[in-house]
């Protein structure tokens, strides 16, 4: 339908991300404003695996990555977390300790709040049934990560997702100039549950979508011929 009196297609609302999107806005701001600030420059550790959960952390900028070491003393890398996330609320709300360290790819800004003022904040905006659709949707985002099917697919899916929470793509369809993430082939390995070597080579055939690779580094070119192969259709 076009022509005087035609509507625009409506799009879908995007699914909520993180927490400031499950929680909302104001008591996201609410929860930052109660917290103190504290700074960590790229490759520092947030939170450290098997230490008890004393507090969490509100993550104002910055991304960080998840990682746990297994029985075997094998690394796996869990997940991606940035602007708009909360960390370390498992081992808070289950008096238990962290199951995986969280280590910052970029400069973070982290608001700490300790876990008895974390648990009556809770309480107050009666949001642990909002905390059950959190853990749910990090479930979820984790197996769309691990699943079966092209790996080039998952592994195109994955960078734009990590660009998109850095906060480094500016606009829904692209990006003003390259992005560069801090990253490795060994860590998109871990994180995809795939062999070095199939992913070195889903990052050679990428390249057509303007991935570059470097040592410990990633930069992406063409955010949207990226976001195209992402959603199966480059």
């Amino acid at each position: 339908m076009s022509g005087p009196g035609a509507r625009e297609p409506v799009m879908p609302p995007m699914p909520p991300r993180n927490l400031r999107d499950f929680a909302g806005e104001a008591v996201w701001a609410d929860m930052v404003a109660r917290c103190f600030e504290r700074r960590h420059p790229a490759g520092s550790v947030l939170l450290r695996q098997g230490e008890p959960g004393t507090h969490v952390l509100a993550v104002v900028t910055g991304v960080a990555k998840v990682i746990r070491r297994e029985r075997n003393g094998d690394l796996s890398l869990l997940a991606f977390r940035g602007p708009g996330e909360l960390l370390g609320e498992v081992a808070v709300l289950d008096d238990g300790v962290r199951s995986a360290n969280v280590e910052a790819i970029s400069r973070c800004v982290v608001g700490v709040m300790a876990k008895a003022d974390f648990l009556a904040f809770v309480d107050r905006h009666g949001l642990f049934p909002v905390l059950v659709r959190y853990a749910l949707a990090r479930l979820r985002e984790s197996d769309e990560a691990r699943g079966g099917g092209d790996v080039r697919t998952r592994l195109a899916a994955a960078l734009v997702h990590l660009i998109d929470i850095s906060g480094s793509s500016r606009a829904p369809h692209g990006t003003s100039g390259p992005v560069e993430l801090a990253l490795t082939r060994h860590e998109l390995a871990q994180h995809l549950k795939a062999s070095r070597n199939t992913v070195t080579a889903a990052l050679t055939d990428l390249a057509s979508c303007g991935v570059r690779v470097g040592r410990k580094r990633i930069t992406v070119t063409d955010l949207p011929a990226l976001r195209l192969t992402a959603d199966g259709k480059g």
